[in-house]
């Protein structure tokens, strides 16, 4: 393997690791603001229970998210210095903005978050959990709105080999950011809700009958129930897009070949990129077409378009973004069956959570970090569907790449992955450490809750 290789690789372990953290903390904000806003409102402790204990995982992941996205920002200079010299004008302001809009709130209001609840007014705590919340948001807009601009340049013109801003209104709402950051929003709700909904079914399995646990986990597996359609139905749109400004990932997506009408949706296939076809196929007649156009004959573009005069291919490796779309979609379809499974046993004869089986409730507890899987088959899909890009039909990922021994990758390369696999190890630890000592009563850490003097508007609790 070479310096251009290995350097994929140690990227793709920095940003895998990074974005798990950011999935569920970008969420997780708003779902705390939800439980500290249903407190001030019924004055009901079961809020403020759930509350404390999802503060901790929230703390944790914001930390985890920090230090891994720190690490990851180095390398543009270590192991891309070619992306920031051709598009530095760009990327860089935009980063900058995520620094100015999020990380500033996030740093002022974040201890107030952690440590106010009985420190403060209630409504100076509701509003650092709105803050906090709200520049998670925002950091992911901006770095969504890059990331975009990378499949979908525009607003820009060329100068010397060197990209100089001309729009940035055009650079910021770029032709496929509202469909990646809709898409990417919806998959950190969904990650929380089963992250949510897993960990409280946890509790609920080895005796945390609370109060706190309850509203936790019914309202986690019906935000999950709710959104999951939705995700689906901005998954559509997305590839719609994608079909118009990236037709070469969509064709490996589907493992077309062929420029061609009533395209099959492949279930099962094994794709041969050397022999330029696929094996073992086993697929729906004339539906991809019909996903993909809206018309049972549409035409897609086939991978053998996207080959240069010279031989040159132009699209990306098969087999990965093929198996990966595939990953993604049947874990979003797992999803589905069991948030609306969930959702009807406890809407059954309004059971609550006494309606979930013990079957449903370890089925829960698998899905716990099924948000995690979707969302990195999610991103290697449209990763390594953008190759050989690095910035669509600017700069391929060649050219950015450093100059430097690949031993030097390599070592560095089973570093990161040996650091990740242990901190990832500890974080899942802890948070089930959390999850039984909590369940045993055993606060850790958490402050007094507000007195009830400092809600003058509660209702009694039921």
């Amino acid at each position: 393997m070479d310096t251009l290789i290995l350097s994929r690789m140690q990227f793709a372990a920095n940003i895998s690791f990074h974005i798990l953290f950011p999935t569920i903390t970008i969420a997780l904000g708003w779902a705390l603001l939800f439980f500290r806003v249903r407190f001030n409102m019924t004055g009901q402790e079961k809020w403020m229970e759930a509350y404390r204990f999802w503060v901790k995982v929230f703390a944790l992941s914001f930390a985890m998210g920090v230090v891994s996205g720190i690490t990851m920002s180095f390398q543009f200079g270590t192991n891309w210095p070619g992306f920031m010299e051709t598009v530095g004008n760009i990327a860089g302001p935009l980063l900058a903005y995520e620094i100015m809009t999020a990380f500033f709130l996030e740093a002022v209001f974040l201890g107030i978050m952690l440590f106010g609840a009985s420190r403060v007014p209630a409504w100076l705590h509701t509003t650092a959990t709105f803050l906090v919340a709200f520049g998670t948001m925002m950091s992911a807009f901006w770095i969504i709105v890059l990331n975009s601009w990378m499949h979908t340049p525009q607003g820009f013109e060329m100068i010397d080999g060197v990209a100089h801003a001309t729009d940035w209104s055009e650079i910021i709402f770029n032709p496929s950011m509202p469909y990646r950051f809709g898409h990417m929003v919806l998959a950190s709700f969904l990650t929380c809700s089963f992250l949510i909904a897993g960990v409280s079914a946890f509790r609920w399995l080895i005796g945390g009958k609370t109060q706190g646990v309850r509203v936790a986990l019914k309202t986690a597996i019906y935000a999950a129930a709710l959104l999951i359609p939705v995700q689906i139905l901005v998954g559509d749109m997305h590839g719609l897009n994608t079909k118009e400004y990236q037709p070469a990932k969509v064709a490996a997506m589907e493992g077309h070949w062929e420029t061609g009408g009533n395209v099959p949706l492949l279930l099962f296939a094994i794709p041969d990129d050397e022999a330029r076809t696929n094996h073992y196929e086993i697929g729906i007649p004339n539906l991809a077409s019909f996903i993909l156009t809206h018309e049972w004959d549409g035409e897609i573009k086939g991978l053998n378009d996207f080959v240069s005069e010279e031989g040159e291919i132009l699209h990306p490796r098969v087999a990965p973004v093929f198996w990966s779309f595939r990953v993604m979609v049947g874990t979003g379809m797992a999803m589905l069956v069991i948030s609306w499974a969930a959702s009807a046993m406890m809407l059954r004869r309004k059971r609550g959570v006494e309606g979930l089986p013990k079957p449903m409730l370890y089925a829960l507890v698998g899905m716990s970090f099924s948000g995690w899987l979707a969302t990195l088959a999610g991103w290697y899909t449209t990763e390594i569907g953008r190759q050989p890009w690095l910035v669509q039909g600017v700069m391929t990922t060649k050219q950015a790449v450093a100059d430097v021994p690949a031993p030097m990758v390599l070592s560095t390369f089973i570093a990161y992955m040996v650091v990740y696999l242990l901190l990832l190890s500890a974080y899942i630890y802890v948070i089930f450490y959390l999850a039984r000592k909590m369940s045993r009563g055993e606060d850790i850490g958490t402050p007094v809750a507000p007195t009830p003097r400092q809600q003058p508007n509660a209702m009694p609790a039921e």
